[in-house]
């Protein structure tokens, strides 16, 4: 399944992303890619973003990582609401996993 999301390049402390379409399996960093569609440096706030490769991608059923949605999103090149993406507490974790396992004990 191939999947467009960031690919980490640039030093320690110094973070730069290529945007790129890459199979779901291949590590996030490091790994092969298909494409490069774009690029996001987050300290100088650069962006490029090649909108009509991204759709193209998006057409023939490439998936988005929740970072790239939101990126996406805000630059207005695909339609929505953000996703939440922060990481979610211990405790609500915990609560999660015993909710499901009172629902399998009930079935």
């Amino acid at each position: 399944m191939l999947v467009i999301r960031f690919f980490r390049v640039g030093k320690r402390n110094q973070p730069a992303f290529k945007i790129v379409v890459t199979d779901k399996r291949n590590p996030p960093r490091g790994g092969k890619f298909v494409e490069e569609v774009g690029f996001w440096n987050p300290i100088t706030k650069e962006k490029v973003l090649r909108a009509e490769r991204i759709k193209y991608w998006l057409s023939v059923g490439a998936k988005l990582s929740e970072s790239v949605y939101n990126l996406l999103v805000s630059e207005k090149i695909i339609g929505g609401k953000k996703i939440p993406v922060h990481k979610k507490k211990k405790e609500e974790k915990k609560e999660k996993k015993k909710e499901e396992a009172k629902e399998k004990e009930g079935s």
